[in-house]
C-alpha cells in the first residue's frame, strides 16, 4: 500500500504544497506542527506492514529531532517499509547506503530545519498568548547617554555600561541601526 504524511511546515502551513500529483496515496495529515502529540503519525505508523511505501515531501515533515529520525528509519528498515524524501529525492533504503559526506550533509541540513521549524512555531505560538517576541528594548534615556558618552570619547566601554546598563556589543548593535 502507498501512503502519505503531511503535517503544517513553515511555508506551508496548510499542507498545500505537499505530496502535490499523488492523489493515488491514501494521505494522514497533522491539523498542528508541534513535535507533540503527532497521534496521526502515530497511528500511521502502527498500519505500516512489510512493502509498504511511505512519501513525505521532506524528511523535517516526518522528524523533530536527529534521534527521532533515527528511530523512525529503525523502524522503517524492521517493518520493510520504505519511505519516499520528495525534496531530498532519496529514499530511506538509501540513506542506510550514502558515503558519510553525503549522509554529514543531509543531516547538518536535516538538523537546520527542524531548528528553524521549532523557532518559528514557538515564536508564533508564543506571540498568540500575548509573549513579547526579540530582545527587550533599551530605554530611549539610557540609550541616548550611552551615545553621548560614547562620542565624547571620554568614557570607556565598562563606564558606559556601569552608567548605563548598555553593553559594548549592544551599543554598537544601536549605533549602527542609526548609522543607515
Amino acid at each position: 500500500m502507498k501512503y502519505g504524511y503531511k503535517r503544517p511546515l513553515i511555508n506551508d502551513e496548510q499542507g498545500l504544497k505537499q505530496l502535490q500529483d499523488m492523489s493515488y496515496l491514501e494521505v494522514w495529515s497533522e491539523n498542528h506542527p508541534n513535535m507533540k502529540k503527532r497521534n496521526e503519525l502515530e497511528e500511521l505508523l502502527m498500519r505500516l506492514t512489510s512493502g509498504d511505501e511511505l512519501y513525505v515531501q521532506s524528511i523535517v515533515v516526518l522528524a523533530d529531532s536527529l534521534s527521532h529520525f533515527q528511530d523512525l528509519l529503525r523502524v522503517f528498515e524492521r517493518d520493510q517499509v520504505t519511505v519516499t524524501f520528495v525534496e531530498e529525492n532519496i529514499k530511506s533504503t538509501d540513506i542506510l547506503t550514502m558515503k558519510l559526506v553525503d549522509l554529514l550533509a543531509l543531516v547538518t541540513d536535516l538538523q537546520t530545519k527542524i531548528k528553524r521549524h521549532q523557532s518559528v512555531f514557538s515564536a508564533r505560538e508564543a506571540q498568540k498568548q500575548g509573549k513579547t517576541i526579540g530582545r527587550p528594548k533599551k530605554s530611549d534615556d539610557n540609550l541616548q547617554k550611552a551615545f553621548d558618552m560614547y562620542a565624547s570619547k571620554e568614557f570607556t566601554f565598562q563606564q558606559i555600561k556601569d552608567e548605563t546598563g548598555i553593553s559594548k556589543s549592544t551599543l554598537y548593535r544601536y549605533l549602527d541601526q542609526y548609522s543607515k
